[in-house]
């Protein structure tokens, strides 16, 4: 009995804690880096490809593993759902080192740290277009729009704010931004988390030397694309998270490139969970695959419901696992920097 007592007193204490923290860190991702993303580069907005795709601001992502930061450009994609809106992620200061904080998908755009990506994006909300009775409708003031084939447009002037290129808020030189009281209460709205075709779009960009800081100083090959994945040939699996109604429509599960850290143990300990985790995320997406079948063979005149309803459980299945990549990949072994001999010429 006295157990019992001590589990129920444990899960009241962490339902405090998780109280206590602020909804803004939830999506903190949990690498510390100690210098700032470089400036935002400026670049032409691509095309919108059709009705219903919103614009995602270009951002600095930091790929662990080469110690540097990779530019991922901006592109338009499918709003998840009708009524919903992308709050850009950005970089804040916290405790000695810079984190990011992901951005999401939700009814009203919360804060993005007051960076202004442009295109509708300066610093607070969204100018770029709207929502009215369930379809999107594209200011042509901020949005590079086709008027012969997207029809739903208006025309309305938005406050650039402050126009400098600033990508982090907090630290040395950073945003002085805070959110205020609306975008706290954002910040509280059921979201969806960046969909596959996002995660996607952000791998394709990692893959691409040519678009790390260190390479391009700041000025990235491939600043902003019409569709996600298409970053210097380095296509993103096509996986849409409208098209991809069944496990069967999404593609093979990318295997890494192997580990290269100087230490053979630690590298086959690390592929060796890679190929645990793509076998037991291979079972899931069969087993998902089998039961939405057998509620097929049960309606054979599948109603649009479950079909929605199956849209949503290969989304978030999706998700899941490109999440769980994304965990094991920040495990990945570094190779340990080599130490600097002493020259017996060299003072001391």
């Amino acid at each position: 009995m006295g157990k019992r007592v001590d589990m129920r007193t444990i899960r009241t204490l962490m339902a405090f804690l998780i109280l206590a923290i602020p909804a803004a860190l939830f999506g903190q991702i949990g690498i510390s880096v100690s210098i700032g993303p470089p400036a935002l580069p400026v670049y032409e907005q691509p095309i919108c490809p059709g009705d219903g795709y919103i614009w995602t601001p270009g951002y600095w992502a930091y790929d662990d593993s080469v110690s540097d930061y990779y530019w991922v450009p901006g592109t338009w994609v499918e709003a998840p759902e009708v009524g919903y809106l992308w709050t850009p992620g950005y970089w804040g200061w916290r405790d000695g080192g810079y984190y990011f904080n992901e951005g999401y998908w939700g009814p009203t755009v919360g804060f993005y740290g007051g960076v202004n990506y442009g295109y509708g994006y300066y610093g607070e909300g969204y100018g770029g277009g709207r929502w009215d009775r369930g379809r999107f409708f594209y200011n042509r003031s901020e949005s590079h729009v086709d008027e012969g084939t997207i029809h739903h447009v208006y025309d309305q002037r938005v406050e650039h704010g402050n126009e400098n290129h600033i990508s982090y808020n907090g630290g040395n030189g950073g945003i002085r931004a805070r959110p205020d009281a609306q975008q706290e209460a954002a910040a509280r709205e059921r979201h969806i988390a960046p969909i596959a075709s996002q995660t996607g779009h952000e791998q394709a960009a990692r893959a691409n030397p040519e678009q790390r800081a260190s390479a391009n100083h700041g000025r990235p090959t491939v600043t902003a694309t019409s569709r996600p994945g298409d970053v210097g040939g380095h296509a993103a699996p096509a996986n849409e998270d409208r098209t991809a109604v069944h496990p069967r429509d999404l593609p093979p599960i990318a295997r890494p490139a192997p580990a290269d850290s100087g230490n053979a143990r630690a590298d086959q300990q690390y592929e060796q969970r890679q190929s645990q985790l793509i076998a037991k995320q291979t079972q899931e997406r069969q087993a998902l695959q089998q039961r939405q079948e057998a509620e097929h063979r049960q309606q054979p005149n599948a109603p649009q419901e479950l079909e929605q309803r199956h849209q949503q459980q290969t989304q978030q299945q999706a998700q899941q696992h490109a999440a769980q990549q994304q965990r094991l990949e920040t495990r990945q072994p570094q190779a340990k920097p080599k130490k600097e001999q002493s020259h017996p010429n060299r003072p001391q």
